[in-house]
């Protein structure tokens, strides 16, 4: 894929450290996405309904969300996101409940059995992140944007 001079901004020159550092903390967070697609597949859940559990738990102030809240955190299609929370009904992770001011919405909920199962999934998760200490570290920058753009490296 081309790139416009307008897209690189005009930064400086990466150095082989930078190159490194881009390099180290890549493969950091690919050794930490297989870790969890194998942890939540020996559990009996697909990636997906691990992604939608913890999305739910760990929605801002509330601990449900709605289809449409949830297609924006987990970065999918509407539909898909139906699809998926289908399929965790099914297996009793979720549930679906009135929205108290929108009859046109649902809220999505954790079931017990989905907090469970959550909980057990996020301590070996947290476990696997203090292992993996420096890897997960962003390089340091001087230049890195402050205002939580998640874009730079």
């Amino acid at each position: 894929m081309m790139t416009t001079e307008d897209e690189l901004g005009g930064s400086e020159p990466l150095t082989k450290q930078d190159f490194e550092a881009l390099a180290r903390f890549r493969f950091g967070i690919r050794r930490y996405l297989r870790f969890s697609e194998e942890t939540v597949r020996r559990h009996g859940l697909t990636p997906q309904h691990y992604q939608l559990l913890l999305t739910l738990k760990g929605f801002p102030g509330r601990e449900w969300a709605t289809m449409r809240e949830l297609a924006d955190r987990l970065q999918l299609r509407h539909h898909s996101v139906v699809e998926l929370v289908n399929r965790a009904q099914k297996q009793e992770l979720v549930h679906r409940a009135p929205h108290p001011s929108d009859a046109r919405a649902v809220q999505v909920q954790l079931t017990a059995n989905g907090q469970l199962i959550l909980e057990r999934l996020s301590a070996l998760h947290r476990d696997e992140l203090r292992r993996m200490g420096a890897a997960l570290t962003l390089p340091t920058w001087d230049a890195l944007p402050d205002n939580g753009d998640m874009t730079a490296p």
